[in-house]
């Protein structure tokens, strides 16, 4: 495999969701050997993801998978997530994060365009990814409180601080980017 190969970044779709298994297994095993909090992802979920077309997904010109992120809607879309966001090893440092990210930004945007979008994290590189894009530090109580949201940090090693905390704080950085007010059209009267 050659990791100098151009990457394509995409909207994942139904055929991507061989990929499931695989970028499961590789959050977990990341996680672990960074010694950090992520929670556990369901194959079932991710291939949801792909199936909806709420996933990016990452690969070489001859098919190698690269990585992956999905975006999750909550409080009736007032809210969306970036998730999962994941490169396979051989293509890390190759900004392939960067160009994710970014593309599952846009794909949040072009979804929900008046949604406030989070990230959480305990990452210095995702951080980092977030503020490029206008994302800004907050405390949770500026994120969806969504109890099936912090359902999903329950197999992260962490669920017991934020437990502790009354789901108010943890070992991860909540980061929000507000989207832009709408502008108010020039009303004009109709009355002379």
């Amino acid at each position: 495999m050659e990791t100098d190969e151009e990457i394509i970044v995409r909207v994942a779709t139904p055929e991507d969701v061989d990929f499931a298994l695989p970028i499961v297994a590789e959050m977990e095993s990341s996680a672990k050997a960074r010694g950090t909090g992520i929670a556990k992802r369901n194959p079932l979920d991710i291939k949801k993801k792909m199936l909806q077309g709420d996933a990016v997904i990452a690969f070489t010109k001859s098919g190698f998978w690269a990585g992956f992120s999905y975006i999750q809607a909550w409080q009736n879309n007032r809210f969306v997530s970036n998730s999962g966001l994941i490169v396979a090893p051989a293509f890390r440092g190759l900004k392939v994060a960067a160009a994710i990210k970014k593309k599952i930004f846009e794909l949040s945007r072009f979804l929900y365009p008046s949604a406030k979008i989070f990230s959480i994290t305990t990452g210095l590189p995702v951080m980092k990814l977030n503020s490029r894009l206008g994302f800004l530090p907050v405390t949770y109580s500026e994120i969806t409180t969504d109890t099936h949201f912090w359902e999903g940090c329950k197999s992260c090693i962490n669920y017991p601080v934020l437990v502790g905390h009354q789901f108010a704080n943890c070992l991860c950085t909540a980061m929000l980017f507000y989207p832009p007010e709408p502008k108010n059209p020039v009303l004009l009267s109709t009355a002379d």
